[in-house]
């Protein structure tokens, strides 16, 4: 059996070598507004640092624009959160499973937390049964949690992620950064509960898992099943235009109102469709992240 990880490290060291070195670590190491740091030296100003950082003492004595350097006191923790129920096991937009996409995006932005010092925690399950993984900074445990996602089948339990956040804000207290891996799913109000009840305690990023696209020309063949129910899916989309537009400004609706709640939490998202996809919308939601905070 092939490691996940390495496949992983293999795509992030050919997207990483198409940009600035150090771009992608450094919108992660910006995430944390709370993390404890010392002042460590200082080094000359480039296009993209923040103003806040400048040492303005230190830059008027040489007459060129200095940057304060930190290092951080502190270990961080990233906790994944996932439900690993029978939705991972479904076609994606891009026409691949779901979980492959899951991978790939946890992969990335385990392997950023462990080459910082910090360390990756995993909550998932399926139906009511939650599975706990504890905090460790190793590339054996990050690939441990790949694994988990990657079990997901449609022999597994029902897709609950309500029951895997609900779980995260009886039992994490400390602060940490929570990336939230997402199937398509209505903004209701016990969601937006224990969302707005986890924005006030943890830094927050969400991934979704976008869905096959079901009807019209950009309709991506799956595997003929409703995986929530195990039942056939509405054929019809393609036969009949009413229902499909109907269908359609019904999953904009449910879009927008998961959208709505996520901005007024202050949580950055984004959606991916494909594995292909995954490295540039990480780095696009870990800079969106840091401007919006």
């Amino acid at each position: 059996m092939g490691s996940l990880l390495m496949a992983v490290k293999s795509k992030m060291y050919i997207f990483t070598h198409r940009r600035a070195r150090g771009m992608l670590d450094g919108e992660y190491a910006s995430v944390f507004r709370g993390r404890s740091l010392d002042f460590d030296d200082l080094r000359n100003y480039v296009p993209g640092d923040e103003v806040r950082d400048i040492d303005w003492k230190a830059t008027a004595r040489t007459g060129t624009p200095l940057i304060k350097r930190y290092v951080a006191t502190r270990r961080q923790q990233l906790l994944i959160v996932a439900d690993t129920g029978r939705n991972l096991a479904a076609t994606a937009r891009g026409g691949e499973l779901k979980k492959d996409i899951a991978v790939m995006a946890v992969g990335v932005l385990g392997s950023l937390t462990i080459r910082h010092g910090d360390s990756v925690a995993l909550v998932h399950g399926a139906g009511e049964s939650t599975v706990a993984l504890p905090a460790k900074g190793t590339e054996t445990h990050l690939e441990s949690i790949l694994r988990c996602l990657d079990a997901a089948s449609l022999a597994s339990g029902p897709s609950r992620l309500i029951d895997r956040l609900e779980y995260v804000a009886a039992h994490y207290r400390q602060r940490m950064l929570l990336v939230v891996i997402a199937d398509e799913l209505v903004a209701d109000e016990p969601l937006a509960k224990v969302m707005r009840r986890l924005s006030a305690q943890h830094e927050i990023l969400w991934v979704q898992i976008a869905d096959a696209i079901l009807a019209g020309p950009e309709a991506v063949a799956g595997n003929g099943l409703d995986v929530a129910g195990l039942e056939p899916l509405l054929l019809l989309l393609d036969s009949e235009t009413e229902l499909a537009r109907g269908y359609a400004e019904a999953e904009a609706d449910r879009a927008r109102g998961v959208e709505n709640l996520l901005k007024n939490c202050g949580i950055a998202t984004t959606s991916i469709g494909a594995t292909g996809e995954v490295m540039t919308q990480i780095f696009a939601l870990l800079e969106r992240h840091r401007r919006a905070h």
